[in-house]
């Protein structure tokens, strides 16, 4: 049996991961889950797997959980912790074997890299790990011998696209295994074909509505900026171990294909599937075998057509941010981060116009200097500066 630790198991991600656990129960066990502050979906959750171990970051929603478990029978032997300490403490727990680090944004980058130090599989859906410190990240993994392997739909698909020797080997360059370019696909999001003078009158409703997926309020908002897709391009370099010229993005709105990899021979290898969080999922458990994940076959039969076209850098400004950030290095990604994670929020509070996300974090990297990301230290006080910063300008944003 395989003890699997899922932080920020009441997301959308934690969620399909215990139903394929569900599906797969005589091979893996929820082990430990974690939420922030959502008692009733944890408690939920608690019932159904039996975890050993259940964790509320929220002290108060932590000691509702307790007296709620110890009021159901069947849930009294269920541990419960509390605080973000508790998250590194599961995270790389020795009865742990695999963990799927689910939480958004930030908040999942101590605990990702408790279970890299760990030598845990690591089952990556918190793509800011790799975007605030992908350096030290992935010193980690291969200092302690972790297996790092992709949630992210995007990444998920160019791993499965990737000759097998890349994957155990890991090339210096693309070039070493004939890789000319990764294809990195975006569906553009609920706003892709909106006039550009309509942006500014966009709601967070209107903005979390996405056209494919199913998301988190935060990560839709992410979608449809583009700033997702600039993260994820970031990521990407780290694990792929390539440059911001070897990524492109391809926008697909059928979300269809999920990436590609390009070869110098002139071939384009694709993975395509219905879009569902649990086949990358599935996939990332099982590998390098196969299992049933519960998403229906892909029928190409009643797929109209797959259509592509180029981002609109003018569209998509944080999507072009995001590529500056990662040309900079150092700090500058974390700056990124810390500050669309602010100025997000502020939108989806009605504190400013979706227009002005971009506008908050471009003049965060503009007053705050990257500096080398040699420690977590450095990296977390880049966070916390750009973070205030970016709150100042969201009080300010009429003098932007």
């Amino acid at each position: 049996m395989i003890n699997v630790a899922i932080l920020g198991a009441t997301g959308s991600v934690g969620s399909s991961t215990l139903d394929v656990i569900a599906r797969q129960s005589e091979r893996f066990c929820a082990f430990a889950l974690t939420a922030h502050s959502n008692v009733q979906r944890l408690y939920e959750q608690c019932v159904q797997f039996s975890p050993k171990i259940a964790v509320m970051v929220n002290q108060s929603s932590a000691d509702e959980l307790q007296q709620r478990l110890k009021d159901n029978p069947k849930t009294t032997s269920i541990q419960v912790l509390s605080g973000c300490d508790a998250l590194d403490q599961v995270a790389s727990d020795e009865q742990v074997d695999y963990v799927m680090a689910a939480i958004v944004g930030a908040a999942g980058l101590s605990s990702s890299l408790a279970a890299a130090k760990s030598g845990k599989r690591i089952l990556l859906a918190n793509k800011e790990s790799l975007v605030m410190s992908g350096a030290l990240f992935m010193q980690a993994v291969k200092d302690n011998g972790a297996t790092l392997l992709p949630i992210d739909s995007e990444h998920n698909a160019i791993f499965q696209s990737m000759p097998e020797q890349f994957n155990t080997i890991k090339a210096k360059t693309l070039n070493d295994f004939g890789i000319e370019k990764i294809l990195l696909t975006a569906s553009g999001g609920p706003f892709l074909n909106k006039a550009l003078a309509d942006l500014d009158n966009m709601t967070p409703d209107q903005a979390c509505n996405h056209p494919t997926w199913e998301m988190g309020r935060k990560i839709s908002v992410d979608s449809a900026t583009m700033m997702n897709k600039g993260l994820e391009v970031i990521e990407a370099s780290w694990l792929f171990s390539a440059s911001a010229d070897d990524i492109q993005v391809v926008i697909h709105p059928q979300s269809i294909i999920h990436s590609m990899v390009s070869y110098n021979d002139g071939s384009v290898l694709a993975q395509l599937g219905n879009p569902d969080m649990r086949t990358p999922i599935a996939h990332a458990m099982a590998w390098p075998e196969r299992m049933d994940s519960g998403v229906a076959q892909l029928n190409i039969f009643e797929i109209a057509q797959l259509s592509f076209q180029k981002p609109d850098f003018e569209r998509f400004i944080c999507l072009q941010l995001a590529y500056d950030a990662l040309r900079m290095g150092g700090t500058a990604p974390a700056i990124l981060n810390a500050a669309n994670e602010i100025a997000v929020e502020a939108f989806l509070q009605e504190e400013i116009a979706f227009t002005q996300i971009p506008d908050i974090v471009k003049h965060t990297m503009s007053q705050l200097k990257a500096v080398s990301a040699d420690s977590l230290a450095l990296i977390l006080s880049a966070d916390t500066e750009a973070r205030q910063i970016a709150k100042t300008l969201c009080i300010h944003r009429d003098k932007i």
